[in-house]
């Protein structure tokens, strides 16, 4: 699978302290399997992208994010290097690719976007060519062309769109975003239902419209863990010693930075005191004014807290996924 990487803050942050230079970013965690719990396809080399807001609003330029993918390995492009020690920003995706649907080209990197909506996923939906003409049967016209490559990441996109009021608006709520993602993962298992798809699918989705962020950490099932998720907040994200190593400080209660990002054996930083584990089958919702809210997704793969099976689901699936 996947690796992927969220920030917001209320300052703009240089690309390369994200991407770059730490020691565990997830470039460094794409070729080094000693980052990675998945041996059984130890790189992501099949693409990455990232995807950015500009600090400061330009009437020409417009408010939709700047993407920018390649179908190189991360570690190995000198274009990225260059551009994430010269862009700054507030909002960051960032994404590296381990093909599990769909063909290595640049149609098929995250993020995806529409409008000022950006998405992106790690996981897989099982059995996709079984229900893609089930998918594509609810999308308007408008929403269906939006699709250029041939991921079920990307259709899963499409479909978010559809689940909104207007996929072109200029600004969406919190909430909107939280409803949308909510009824398309509804969607999602209720077209598995229906072809007969037994077998879960793993929907770690991450959107954003520029000011509010809502990430899944999901699996469609009771029994099995979904991929990982962590998230860290704090007033500042800065290097602390030589060699890449940086850690998150908190000075006071603001939230000045919010972090979400994947764990393969270590994340961004080393301490792990800095980073807390998203719950299975729940979602982070990170507002416009940085308040951070862990929703439960409840439906019939919900094992609330208090029932002792939440804390044994089996790991298997999401290592052997990767």
């Amino acid at each position: 699978m996947c690796r992927l990487l969220i920030y917001k803050g209320t300052s703009p942050v240089q690309l390369s302290h994200l991407l770059t230079r730490p020691a565990h970013s997830i470039i460094n965690q794409a070729f080094d399997s000693r980052l990675r719990v998945d041996l059984r396809r130890p790189i992501n080399g099949d693409g990455f992208g990232v995807g950015w807001y500009d600090s400061i609003y330009d009437e020409e330029l417009g408010n939709q994010p700047c993407i920018y993918t390649s179908v190189t390995p991360a570690w190995n492009n000198v274009n990225l290097t260059r551009l994430a020690e010269k862009i700054k920003s507030p909002l960051v995706f960032a994404h590296v690719r381990a093909t599990t649907a769909g063909s290595l080209s640049l149609d098929n990197c995250h993020p995806f976007v529409h409008g000022k909506i950006m998405f992106m996923h790690n996981g897989g939906i099982e059995h996709f060519p079984k229900i893609r003409r089930r998918l594509q049967q609810q999308l308007p016209d408008e929403i269906f062309n939006v699709v250029n490559g041939n991921t079920d990441s990307e259709w899963s996109f499409a479909l978010f769109l559809s689940k909104l009021r207007n996929p072109n608006a200029q600004s969406f709520t919190h909430a909107e975003l939280q409803r949308a993602m909510l009824e398309t993962i509804a969607s999602l298992n209720q077209f598995a239902e229906e072809a007969g798809v037994s077998e879960p699918s793993l929907m770690n989705f991450c959107v954003t419209d520029g000011v509010s962020v809502v990430a899944t950490r999901y699996v469609s099932s009771r029994n099995d863990a979904a991929a990982s998720l962590w998230f860290s907040s704090g007033t500042t994200f800065s290097e602390y010693a030589e060699g890449g190593h940086y850690k998150m400080s908190k000075a006071d209660k603001r939230e000045n930075i919010i972090m979400a990002i994947q764990r393969p054996l270590y994340l961004l930083t080393l301490c792990l005191a800095d980073w807390m584990e998203i719950k299975t089958n729940y979602m982070i919702v990170v507002t416009a004014k940085m308040n951070v809210l862990l929703i439960p997704i409840i439906d019939k793969f919900y094992v609330p807290p208090s029932d002792p099976a939440a804390e044994s689901r089996d790991i298997d699936l999401a290592v052997a996924k990767g």
